[in-house]
């Protein structure tokens, strides 16, 4: 029996950063026909609250350290203020939305990650989703919103990649549905040259991302960003693509993830 298609779209600071993209981006995803689940960042707002708290942001290699005190400011935003923001214009254009976190219905359970050999704080691995009880809801209609908020089995709550949490999603409503997941950002797709918008690679497998890496084409913060969607795909999720905030209803654009 053939399954039910459903898009699911990740989004970050980029684009939650920036009010008239995040409003365009969720007119966009608002309109996509059928089951649809969102996924979001947090963007700077956590930073900027933080220091107007005197609370310093320590970061490693681009990772956010989640000590006691920022694990209450991203959750405040990240739950709270972003998420309750999202929900709230999506319901204004019709897409009834739901928002989530980790700790709702049990959907996303984690562990705190191994302080060796670098200890980020209350940062959370995924352990567990929930697809059952998602399943439940999309298929109610609804459109979860989650923010990238988890907690492990003891109730603590834990700072989580987005872009993780979101393949984890992923894999595990493919048990569910035909999942296609993309990952939308500021470049048109994965750029043979970053100077170059135009110059986005099409297609991207292991065997080409081994030698991309190795060229130096790819680096940096993409380089998660795509071990995140080829692991998504070797795990049965139907498509993955990564792609401008403006293409999230266009299919043909952007950067396809094969096995």
């Amino acid at each position: 029996m053939k399954k039910q298609a459903l898009h699911m779209v990740k989004i970050g600071g980029n684009i939650i950063d920036a009010p008239e993209a995040l409003a365009s981006f969720l007119a966009n995803f608002a309109s996509m026909p059928g089951p649809k689940l969102l996924v979001h960042g947090g963007g700077k707002i956590a930073t900027s609250m933080a220091a107007d708290l005197g609370i310093q942001s320590q970061m490693i290699d681009g990772r956010r350290v989640t000590d006691t005190e920022s694990l209450r400011i991203v959750t405040m935003v990240y739950a709270g203020w972003i998420n309750k923001s999202i929900v709230a214009s999506l319901q204004a254009l019709q897409c009834n939305a739901i928002g989530l976190t980790g700790p709702d219905g049990g959907f996303v359970v984690s562990k705190k990650r191994n302080p060796v050999p670098i200890d980020y704080g209350f940062v959370g691995d995924i352990e567990h989703v929930n697809a059952a009880g998602l399943r439940n809801l999309i298929s109610a209609g609804l459109s979860p919103v989650f923010a990238p908020i988890t907690a492990d089995v003891s109730g603590q709550l834990l700072n989580t990649n987005a872009d993780t949490m979101a393949q984890a999603l992923a894999i595990a409503l493919g048990a569910h549905f035909d999942v296609t997941l993309t990952y939308c950002f500021e470049k048109q797709g994965v750029l043979r040259d970053p100077s170059d918008d135009t110059s986005v690679i099409p297609q991207i497998n292991q065997a080409n991302f081994t030698q991309l890496k190795a060229d130096g084409i790819v680096s940096a913060g993409m380089i998660p960003k795509l071990e995140n969607a080829l692991k998504a795909i070797d795990e049965g999720v139907q498509t993955v693509r990564l792609c401008h905030a403006d293409f999230v209803s266009q299919p043909d654009k952007g950067t396809l993830i094969q096995a």
